[in-house]
Parts: structure tokens; C-alpha cells; sequence
């Protein structure tokens, strides 16, 4: 039996100020699937990028209310996952 990977899982890369500095120590974060469990993270970033995977830390986001031209909303809640790559690697996302 083969094991298939949903790439679908992986939603996109999370960029702010803080992952950004992060990159410099091999840190990237993602958002990912709410059902998504750590190995399963480390796989698909595994298979997807060919990267060896030191260590997964997640973090669920919790919905924030926000308020645009006096009508109020909410931004949605996710999961974020940060994974550190082992010393010497990197994930190349130009061309």
C-alpha cells in the first residue's frame, strides 16, 4: 500500500516581521489544515520541499474581531506551523 500526502494541507507561507527574522535561523512558518498533527507537518514539508526537519512547533490562532468603516467583522482563526530546518538547509521558494 502507498501512503498519498494531501499537499492541500499546506495552505501558504505566513510572512510578518517576526518570521522573516526567523528565516536567519532556519525558521519558516506555514499555515496549515486545522487537523494537521506535527509528524504530519514534518512529512508533507519533507516530501514537498526535500528538506530534512529538525523540529515542528504549532500554534493555533485564535480569531481576532476587527472593525472597517464602523461595520464589524472577524478575521479568521488558523493553524501555524513553525518548522526549524536542520543546520545547513533551506527552502528556496524563488524560480
Amino acid at each position: 500500500m502507498t501512503a498519498l500526502f494531501n499537499y492541500d494541507k499546506i495552505k501558504g507561507l505566513v510572512y510578518t516581521e517576526k518570521s522573516n527574522k526567523q528565516l536567519a535561523e532556519g525558521k519558516y512558518h506555514f499555515q496549515v489544515d486545522s487537523s494537521c498533527t506535527k509528524d504530519e507537518v514534518a512529512s508533507l514539508i519533507k516530501k514537498a520541499f526535500g528538506v530534512e526537519v529538525e523540529k515542528v512547533n504549532i500554534i493555533n490562532t485564535k480569531s481576532k474581531t476587527k472593525r472597517f468603516k464602523g461595520v464589524e467583522g472577524t478575521r479568521g482563526s488558523y493553524k501555524k506551523a513553525i518548522i526549524t530546518l536542520k543546520e545547513g538547509q533551506s527552502i528556496n521558494f524563488g524560480s
